[in-house]
């Protein structure tokens, strides 16, 4: 039972996380999220017995709620699990985060006095801190529209109102892994709410695994995602830019640019190169060609 379901207000926040092969130090960071939330529910994806036993020992210890799949049903099915289980324990308030980031002191009392202070508050549907790569120290690079609020961003670390599930629905579990954040995002946009984020507030975050490389005159860093990402990324972009084109051309045009050289550099300087290409293309068939869903045989 979550500790707030006896004191719940009208800020009351229930942290969802999705697990897959967590670390003990993954697990102990649930501690440090607790801390500030007023319950978790974590749902994990097909780990294995000795990781599900210190999931199940951390959450009797700890007092969260664990939702076992016993497979991978991807990122999107898992973090709905824990949004309807939030919103059947009446949290008006959910914040969503990978395993592997880490949370910093004061992070959900700063998120709230961000969306307080926001002029258009009853409007912002998804509230994120800024990222920072813990390896590096350098901030991720977010993209903007013309009124300043955020185009996109990734869930984890994302503040959300419950009632937004209710308004435009869940995530889409078509997409299984990637683009699930960005087409949510672009969801949000489409009805009309808007997607802010808290400058003073610091998620601890690593996108992929950088590396920075040189290529004759130009430095650049590659993600190196493993070639099963490849085709989720490939595949749901398409699927992504089809369905949202018309509304946002301006916008899905500048995530294509920014796509593509995501993709370049990938096939100019990652390793497992063959199989990431060979990826890469199927998953632009099946974009193009509708077929969605989790991919066998990658």
């Amino acid at each position: 039972m979550s500790k707030a379901r006896s004191t719940m207000t009208d800020q009351s926040v229930c942290a969802v996380i999705v697990t897959y092969h967590p670390t003990a130090n993954m697990i102990e960071n649930l501690s440090k999220v607790l801390a500030q939330v007023q319950g978790i529910v974590a749902i994990d994806n097909g780990s294995d017995a000795e990781e599900l036993t210190r999931l199940r020992a951390a959450g009797q210890t700890l007092g969260f709620h664990l939702i076992e799949n016993g497979e991978n049903l991807g990122i999107a099915e898992a973090l709905n699990q824990g949004v309807v289980w939030a919103k059947n324990e009446n949290y008006p308030w959910v914040i969503l985060f990978d395993q592997d980031s880490r949370i910093t002191d004061n992070f959900v009392g700063k998120m709230f006095a961000a969306w307080q202070s926001h002029p258009a508050r009853e409007r912002v549907a998804s509230m994120h801190p800024k990222y920072v790569d813990p390896n590096t120290g350098l901030e991720l690079a977010v993209s903007r529209a013309k009124d300043g609020s955020l185009v996109t961003s990734m869930t984890s670390g994302a503040l959300m109102p419950t009632w937004i599930f209710d308004r435009i629905g869940l995530f889409s579990t078509e997409y299984f892994i990637d683009q699930v954040d960005t087409e949510y995002c672009f969801r949000i946009r489409a009805a009309g709410y808007l997607i802010a984020d808290s400058r003073n507030t610091v998620l601890l975050h690593t996108t992929g695994f950088p590396e920075r490389l040189r290529f004759f005159f130009f430095t650049f860093e590659p993600t190196h995602h493993n070639a099963l990402r490849r085709y989720y990324l490939s595949r749901n972009r398409i699927a992504l830019y089809k369905k949202y084109f018309r509304i946002f051309p301006v916008l899905i045009s500048r995530s294509m640019y920014y796509a593509s050289r995501e993709t370049i550099k990938c096939l100019l300087a990652e390793r497992d190169r063959p199989r990431k290409l060979r990826n890469f293309l199927l998953g632009t068939w099946d974009g193009l060609t509708g077929r969605m869903g989790k991919r066998e045989g990658l």
